[in-house]
């Protein structure tokens, strides 16, 4: 996973976040934080492999 990648999921997670405040539906606040693993796991799995 890219930088460009990397931070294009981190604002599709924070535009999820503020559907979720505009809503208050937990799917937007699920599907946001499961977003947000799925990203960190990514960003780190991608910087191990280019050590």
């Amino acid at each position: 996973m890219g930088a460009l990648g990397f931070f294009a999921a981190l604002l599709v997670v924070v535009m999820g976040m503020g559907r979720w405040e505009e809503t208050g539906s937990p799917w937007w606040l699920g599907g946001s934080i499961a977003l947000f693993v799925l990203t960190l796991i990514g960003g780190l799995t991608s910087r191990r492999g280019r050590r």
